[in-house]
């Protein structure tokens, strides 16, 4: 169990049936956490029917929805107790985060304990979005680098690869931000942690099926975030 995906999900079934075996066909050595939030529409039981064909998925049933940062520290906490986890990969349930790129980050995590799937470097886009969305998320980030000072480029990406050595140096109880804005604060401790950071282009598309998960209350959040970050020590 050298690397492990932590996909969590919410109303996913569709997605998550199709997502498992691309990963597995890209990336055959790595185990998948499924962290799903007691979706009514059968997620868990997606996952328990593709437990049969693949050995190293597994499922963390959690009762209630309470956001992707609850799902993601549980998660965490759960996967650190195996001293033999070497990466924890973070990634979403949608299709947005395509599989091809798993090689080329994990391979260069060998050299970075944080990798990025980066949408705001050389050779890095966004596909299938708005253009009131797409401005809004590269404002977003210049606003989140500028406030925090992170080495990074793309501060709200939700695809990238950790370190477990350096995981366990954040104390999760510090994390209180959902969303967008969670993304911003796991980078943001990491960072402090002493992360070094690597941004591998990506080319991220609009979710393939399903609801998006973007409300007005998360878009505040990541306005307030930022500040709210930088300011808790």
């Amino acid at each position: 169990m050298n690397n492990i995906i932590i996909i969590p999900t919410y109303n996913e079934r569709e997605n998550i049936l199709s997502l498992v075996p691309m990963i597995f066909e890209n990336v055959p050595d790595v185990s998948i956490v499924v962290a799903d939030d007691n979706s009514p529409d059968g997620t868990g039981d997606a996952v328990k029917d593709l437990q049969r064909k693949y050995p190293r998925l597994d499922l963390i049933s959690r009762e209630v929805k309470n956001g992707l940062g609850r799902a993601y520290t549980n998660a965490f906490s759960v996967v650190l107790k195996d001293k033999s986890v070497k990466n924890i990969v973070m990634m979403d349930a949608d299709l947005s985060h395509d599989p091809k790129y798993l090689k080329e980050m994990l391979s260069k995590s060998e050299d970075y304990s944080v990798v990025i799937g980066s949408r705001y470097v050389p050779g890095g886009q966004t596909v299938g979005w708005e253009l009131w969305r797409r401005v809004l998320s590269f404002l977003g980030n210049l606003y989140c680098r500028t406030i925090t000072g992170m080495p990074i480029k793309d501060c709200t990406g939700g695809f990238n690869i950790i370190r477990a050595e350096l995981l366990r140096k954040v104390s999760f109880e510090k994390i209180d931000m959902s969303g967008y804005a969670f993304i911003m604060q796991i980078k943001y401790l990491l960072y402090k942690a002493g992360g070094t950071f690597f941004e591998v282009p990506i080319t991220f598309k609009n979710r393939a099926r399903g609801e998006t998960k973007i409300s007005s209350h998360i878009i505040s959040e990541g306005i307030i975030a930022p500040w709210k970050i930088k300011l808790t020590r």
